[in-house]
């Protein structure tokens, strides 16, 4: 066995063994500490666990991958991103943390909005936790896609599927013992690994490499392993060039930001109201940092390797293929690593809020009709995290090869977040005459205009989350203006979290 193998198997043994401390420890005694870690994390853990489960292994293999093969117009998927992270931090992360807490301590975001309007009616509750379950099912394949895809690299003598059950049990043992704490935790320690992967490539080929820019206007092909199809690769003249589409698209994926509950639940999760701000510096600067590495290297590889990887079609190795290239063995290891903690830290986030989403807004309301103890909710919770990754694994194992699978199934999930939740959460946050029936409407309606975009109109190249989001805020809006105004219990609450000195 070579040094790179003992060196990646090592990271995720001290990996296991963490969460199995959590575990040992106690530290999870109810539904608040497994799911929400007691709302007791710092400014440094919630920024980092919020970005790393953010992130995923997209941002190490499909997204790279699809700039590689695609060119410029990919890298407005980049600053789409930047932009998103950076607008969800400064207006909403305080806020939401406060309303939270004012709207019955809330621990889940389909809880919150249901408490935010201090409704009796599950309607809300409901079709929250439904989306969830679904859209969270096909996320969480997405992160099967690339860890099996790094372990078969490892690998060549193992099977992609056999790869991919190692890699789910990774990720359901190290949810199932850990809880809230152990991930955010973990994915603090991982978020540095992914930003110091990603930045050492590009800063070691601007030291040792001569870049020939002439390569950028070669145009490759190579025959999609799962369509068949010839699909050529052409990198496009540059940044501002790109089409009106990919420009539109790619800002389009920074509304995902303001409806994606794996990520805002960190926003619920932190100490206080008042640890926001450097929360949000530490957060931005991350993602500034790795989004534009994760570019940079893109450009790199398309001049240092593109004809080997390209006529291949393996795009989705860039990454791979530039740490071996560049680093010893015992380095490229620990590297590659660095796209396991990706998948992992947006996997077990993931995992933890459907569990908790169908625990808390499903089986104990509707299926239990009365509270049941904090031992049989955390025996649900770790139930519904293993049929959830059982379900995303025969997901992903149907799925075709390639980058452009790993960013498809992100793509779709991220797609739908944003336009059922995004709208909601923001008028949540700032419009105090904002009633239970727009919430609903606009959840309802967001979700089935994104996905009847998808399937009817995905040719006008028209990333779904658009419109979704923007039918989303016009019906919440509408639907609210024309229905009676929030009862005094309502607004109070408002009131009660855009107080000035509500800083619990």
């Amino acid at each position: 066995m070579n040094i790179e193998i003992v060196v990646f198997l090592g990271y995720f043994i001290v990996l296991f063994f963490v969460a199995l401390a959590f575990f040992l420890r106690g530290v999870n005694k109810n539904e608040k500490d497994f799911f929400l870690g007691g709302r007791s994390m710092g400014p440094w853990v919630t920024a980092m666990s919020a970005q790393a489960s953010d992130m995923s292994a997209w941002l190490l293999m499909g997204l790279p991958g699809s700039i590689l093969a695609f060119g410029f117009g990919q890298m407005w998927i980049g600053i789409g991103l930047a932009l998103g992270t950076a607008a969800n931090w400064i207006f909403c992360a305080k806020r939401l943390r406060k309303f939270s807490q004012a709207a019955g301590d809330a621990i889940t975001v389909p809880q919150y909005l249901t408490n935010r309007f201090a409704s009796k009616r599950k309607t809300l509750q409901v079709a929250c936790a439904i989306i969830f379950l679904v859209a969270f099912t096909v996320y969480v394949a997405s992160a099967f896609v690339a860890g099996a895809s790094v372990f078969s690299t490892l690998f060549p003598g193992v099977n992609e599927r056999f790869a991919m059950i190692l890699f789910a049990l990774l990720i359901i043992g190290y949810t199932f013992l850990g809880g809230f704490k152990a991930v955010c935790w973990t994915d603090f320690f991982q978020g540095i690994l992914m930003l110091v992967a990603l930045l050492a490539v590009p800063i070691i080929v601007f030291a040792t490499q001569n870049l020939d820019t002439s390569a950028l206007s070669t145009v490759y092909q190579y025959t999609d392993a799962a369509t068949g199809e010839l699909v050529s690769c052409d990198f496009g003249a540059g940044l501002f060039s790109a089409s009106w589409q990919d420009v539109l698209s790619g800002l389009a994926w920074g509304l995902g930001y303001f409806g994606m509950p794996h990520i805002i639940v960190r926003f619920m999760s932190i100490e206080k109201p008042s640890m926001v701000k450097k929360s949000s510096i530490i957060a931005i600067v991350w993602v500034a940092l790795s989004l534009g590495a994760a570019c940079l290297m893109a450009y790199q590889a398309r001049m240092i390797m593109g004809e080997e990887l390209l006529t291949q079609g393996l795009q989705k190795t860039v990454f791979i293929a530039m740490a071996r290239a560049l680093f010893p063995a015992a380095i490229s290891g620990l590297l590659l690593a660095a796209i396991m903690a990706a998948s992992v830290s947006t996997a077990d986030s993931q995992l933890l809020v459907a569990s908790s989403s169908f625990t808390a807004d499903i089986y104990d309301p509707i299926i239990r009709k009365q509270k049941a103890s904090d031992k049989e909710i955390l025996l649900v919770g770790r139930i519904t995290v293993i049929v959830i990754a059982i379900i995303a694994f025969l997901i992903a194992s149907s799925k075709g090869a390639g980058a452009q699978a790993i960013m498809n199934l992100v793509e779709n999930a991220w797609g739908i977040f944003g336009a059922a939740f995004g709208p909601t959460m923001i008028l949540s946050y700032f419009w105090r005459r904002f009633n239970y029936a727009g919430a609903c409407a606009s959840v309802i309606c967001g979700a089935a205009v994104d996905v009847f975009w998808l399937f009817k109109c995905s040719a006008t190249g028209i990333y779904e989350i658009l419109p979704g989001f923007i039918v989303g805020l016009v019906v919440a809006v509408v639907v609210t203006l024309l229905t009676k105004e929030p009862s005094k219990e309502v607004t109070d609450i408002f009131d009660k979290a855009t107080s000035a000195d509500f800083d619990l």
